[in-house]
């Protein structure tokens, strides 16, 4: 965790923190706001927060390391997981066996958060196999679902700035010319 009392969501969960309370999240700017609204959520609660990148990838080393059993275990305790920025990244057929296992212990045991950026019907290809995605989201959906539309804050902000404008597209070549001095 950082010092000075601010903390970085993406190392929480890493730092081996799964079992207990999150810090507050008004102490550090969150990175998104849905993830703030995600983490507000946890206030009170045994909460665990990752991005899915991180856990798949904290997921992965204890599968590694023979330790996943223990990992899975650590994960199912908290009354509520947060899962940031899935589908930011696509998962290998590894990571999505990991993520699925992960879901399925925690099934009607302790509630699960999720962020994306992605629709369910690209759920498919975030994790690799359609089948993998169909019973994940069989698991998932008898909750509640926000779905939060609109352009996101890092694109108003850009485009507020002027470094894009309303017509045009944010591309990977928009946003290295946005980010050159």
């Amino acid at each position: 965790m950082a010092a000075e009392g601010r903390w970085s969501p993406h190392s929480f969960l890493e730092a081996g923190a799964a079992a207990a309370h999150p810090p507050d999240p008004a102490a550090a700017p969150a990175p998104h706001p849905k993830t703030t609204a995600a983490l507000s959520k946890g206030c009170g609660y045994r909460t665990a927060f990752a991005t899915a990148a991180g856990l798949v990838a904290a997921l992965t080393r204890a599968h590694q390391e023979n330790r996943l059993e223990e990992k899975l275990k650590q994960l199912v305790q908290p009354k509520l997981l947060i899962l940031d920025e899935i589908g930011y990244l696509p998962l290998d057929r590894l990571g999505a066996n990991l993520f699925f296992q992960l879901v399925s212990r925690r099934y009607e045991r302790g509630s699960i958060l999720l962020t994306s950026n992605q629709s369910l019907t690209g759920w498919g290809q975030v994790f690799g196999d359609q089948i993998i995605a169909t019973a994940l989201l069989d698991r998932l959906l008898h909750s509640t679902i926000i779905n939060i539309k609109g352009e996101s804050y890092r694109l108003k902000e850009k485009r507020k700035a002027g470094l894009l404008t309303r017509s045009e597209p944010f591309t990977a070549q928009a946003e290295e010319a946005a980010v050159e001095p």
